[in-house]
């Protein structure tokens, strides 16, 4: 082999062992997809109180406060960065595997209210503590700090699957999510939706997904660390009870306590 083909092969080796897997799968079976670092548009600020009418988890004078906020001139979004690579939840944390790792099911959607076995339902009823003692137990049973909820930026650039995020017509919605015009009111398994173009399914719609920033509806976001603290957090992507427009990417609502169409996602460092 000529030498200058053998310094080529060694200059690329330390990429080629570097590079990381495109999936994933950990010890109870959760499924991941890599998310490549990169840059993207966020949406612009969507309180979601202010969508379709709606006063989803807010009382009237924060609802009315939102209604003002979204009335106001067009808030551009931003350019947000993603530095480092990291795994995103195929799927939403399901039943079985929050019953596998917490020893309990706290979920609404059960066996006697769908009609039949619900265990790749996602799990519901969660709390933002609720899914960070998920994620430790997680990190726990795997000797490993890996796990965590995702930032809102992490949680965008993956649903967009790293392209400007764009609100979806109605068609696209009911292609991709379960939602008020299509749920009949309950969830459904995971994974029965067109994915996302990074192969991720219910991104939109189903339950809504923690992340781990707080939630504050006056602040604009700004950049990707989101406010510095609050009373709640972020919650994304819509429920099986929202409206078409609640279901797509720019939506952010916060929530408190626990409901019926709350859940989440879990994402994992890459190494």
């Amino acid at each position: 082999m000529p030498i200058t083909r053998i310094l080529l092969w060694l200059s690329v080796l330390p990429c080629l062992l570097a590079a990381q897997p495109k999936t994933y799968t950990n010890s109870i079976g959760m499924e991941f997809v890599l998310a490549p670092a990169g840059s993207f548009v966020m949406g612009k600020f969507a309180p979601a109180c202010a969508e379709a009418g709606t006063r989803d988890f807010v009382t009237e004078s924060h609802y009315q406060e939102c209604v003002k906020l979204a009335r106001e001139a067009a808030l551009p979004g931003f350019k947000a960065e993603v530095p480092r690579p990291f795994y995103v939840g195929k799927f939403e944390v399901t039943q079985q595997q929050y019953r596998q790792v917490m020893g309990k099911n706290p979920s609404y959607h059960t066996e006697d209210k769908v009609g039949e076995p619900s265990s790749d339902y996602p799990v519901d009823s969660i709390s933002w503590q609720d899914a960070q003692a998920f994620i430790r137990r997680m990190n726990a049973l795997e000797k490993t700090n890996a796990y965590r909820l995702p930032t809102e930026v992490e949680w965008e650039y993956a649903a967009g699957a790293g392209t400007d995020a764009r609100p979806q017509t109605g068609a696209q919605t009911r292609e991709v999510a379960w939602y008020r015009l299509n749920s009949g009111y309950v969830t459904h398994p995971v994974g029965q939706k067109t994915p996302n173009a990074w192969g991720l399914y219910d991104m939109l719609g189903n339950v809504w997904e923690w992340v781990q920033d707080w939630y504050d509806y006056q602040v604009v976001p700004s950049g990707p660390s989101g406010p510095v603290s609050g009373k709640v957090h972020v919650l994304k992507g819509g429920g099986f009870q929202c409206y078409q427009r609640m279901a797509r990417v720019p939506a952010h609502a916060g929530g408190p306590g626990t409901t019926v169409s709350l859940g989440f996602r879990v994402v994992r460092e890459a190494r």
